[in-house]
């Protein structure tokens, strides 16, 4: 019977680890279970229109969390004597700008961005070794010609490189929203946040405004422009049949994620 040497492996296929596959596998299963179950509630709404979101507190939405920012300390409010005014007052009649939690104000979207960048990369390197030995010392009547090499070392090595890319982005967002204070932070500035559906007919468009605001920057008119909210969140968007169309597949999109090439 004859015997393997043992300076010789068999060659074996790469064995993936339990975890990883355990892993794999609970991905796949999740992702199939998402995708019908988006699906059966896709199906029970064939025919029907959007429904519009129920109006409630913000602060009961999942994942809310209120905002913290690094405050100043607190200064206590100094009056004049003899004076009916107080020092850092806005007015001195009844202000009718949004101050107070659930006060609402109007947010002026104007958003005009416009960006345009082109970079270009190129290198190249040409590398060229070449050494050998011709008749060292009359090796060539000592040993025939077959047994020595012409050339000892013959490299050659080339590379390129060549990266273009391009950037040219434009866009432009301009309308209203009511936005509601849902906190007012220790130093006086407002947290807002306002949202806005329209539905025309099986197409749904939202617009959601979020940030800090200070109350100084307030217009008279109760509107201030979002250019001046501090950690501005601004979402415009839509859902429908149109935007169903749009995107690709529930499969494709599983695909492409699982897809390691």
């Amino acid at each position: 019977m004859s015997q393997s040497h043992p300076l010789i492996m068999r060659s074996r296929p790469p064995r993936v680890p339990a975890k990883a596959t355990l892993r794999l596998v609970s991905a796949v299963t999740l992702a199939s279970l998402m995708c019908g179950c988006a699906a059966v509630d896709r199906i029970s709404k064939i025919g029907e229109q959007p429904n519009l979101s129920t109006i409630d507190n913000p602060q009961t939405k999942p994942g809310y969390k209120p905002v913290q920012m690094p405050m100043p300390t607190p200064q206590p409010a100094s009056y004049s004597p003899n004076s009916l005014w107080r020092n850092g007052s806005r007015a001195f009649f009844k202000d009718q700008r949004a101050r107070q939690v659930g006060d609402i104000l109007t947010i002026v979207v104007n958003i005009t961005d416009k960006a345009a960048m082109a970079n270009e990369t190129q290198r190249s390197r040409t590398n060229t070794e070449d050494s050998g030995v011709t008749d060292f010392l009359g090796s060539k009547n000592v040993a025939p010609s077959a047994l020595l090499p012409g050339r000892i070392l013959t490299d050659d090595s080339k590379s390129s490189n060549d990266g273009k890319g391009s950037i040219n982005r434009q866009e432009a967002l301009q309308t209203n929203v009511a936005a509601v204070v849902t906190q007012v932070l220790p130093n006086g500035n407002l947290v807002v946040e306002g949202k806005q559906e329209i539905r025309v007919n099986f197409e749904m468009r939202e617009l959601v405004v979020a940030g800090i605001v200070r109350p100084e920057d307030i217009q008279s008119d109760n509107t201030i422009d979002s250019t001046k909210i501090a950690e501005a969140r601004i979402a415009y968007g839509g859902r429908g049949q149109i935007t169903d169309v749009q995107q690709p597949r529930y499969g494709q999109q599983v695909y492409d994620v699982l897809l390691p090439f």
